[in-house]
């Protein structure tokens, strides 16, 4: 899908328009770190962080269950325990970014499936599909890229932000008569729903998700180039007919591979202080 989100002027302007309803305020949920990720964002009150996190362990929750009944919950061990060792680096460097996510309740594990998709929930809940080990055979570092992209939606709060903008949007429909008992939760969790599996993120996360991703990687010990070749194995999967899943929602290979090769250069005395 190649649907853009409202540009955060746009945001800002519906925010504006609908402050005292829903609360928008514009905040910064990570630190900067080396890759200089600083755009404010706009976050809605009636989407707490706490709560979105609640909703996303209870799916999550949901999701794994189901996986494991299916016969599709880390079923190669040897493949799981490869994803959350990597996963568990990458983890460890995250409070650079956001020092309280060392006290998320941090879970990775990897479903059986041929899709070639990998992404984490808010408060750090992590699922990589079988396929897309399978299918592009990346090596521990482009696996890294592909876990510390997806850590730093999380660690952005992106989903979040996607749902804010959604309440806002809504103030004077339905937001006002939905805030309260079960609808508010029905409501946030089918936002949840749409924004984790349905809905693009703009080029603009996806973007601040690529550089901190490769921070990550490197701060952690990985290749920083190793993103570079992940996203060129991505798009000859691509090429080779039927767009993978976890490519459906972000910008094109090329764009994506200069702007990661000028990533990778810039965080490479990190990834060499790391190896030392």
């Amino acid at each position: 899908m190649l649907a853009i989100l409202r540009p955060r002027a746009q945001l800002a302007a519906v925010c504006g328009a609908a402050v005292l309803a829903a609360g928008c305020a514009a905040v910064q949920t990570t630190q900067s770190g080396a890759v200089g990720v600083e755009r404010k964002q706009y976050m809605s009150s009636l989407v707490s962080e706490a709560a979105l996190d609640q909703e996303a362990a209870q799916q999550y929750s949901a999701l794994m269950t189901q996986a494991r009944g299916q016969n599709a919950l880390d079923v190669n061990s040897a493949q799981a325990a490869r994803v959350k060792g990597i996963a568990q680096r990458l983890i460890a460097q995250a409070g650079v970014f956001r020092p309280d996510a060392s006290g998320w309740q941090w879970e990775t594990h990897v479903l059986k499936s041929d899709e070639i998709n990998a992404w984490c929930m808010p408060g750090g809940k992590i699922a990589v599909y079988s396929g897309l080990i399978d299918t592009l055979k990346p090596t521990d570092a482009e696996l890294a890229a592909v876990i510390g992209h997806e850590i730093a939606h999380a660690l952005r709060e992106h989903a979040r932000e996607q749902v804010s903008q959604q309440m806002a949007a809504n103030v004077g429909l339905s937001v006002l008569s939905a805030i309260t008992g079960s609808q508010a939760s029905a409501d946030l969790g089918s936002s949840l729903t749409k924004v984790m599996f349905t809905l693009p993120n703009s080029r603009t996360h996806e973007t601040e998700a690529d550089r901190i991703g490769v921070e990550l990687a490197a701060r952690a010990g990985f290749d920083p180039a190793a993103a570079v070749t992940l996203w060129q194995k991505m798009d000859a999967a691509s090429s080779g007919g039927g767009q993978p899943e976890f490519l459906s929602t972000h910008p094109s290979a090329q764009t994506r591979i200069a702007d990661l090769q000028a990533i990778a250069q810039q965080m490479m005395p990190l990834y060499q202080q790391a190896r030392k």
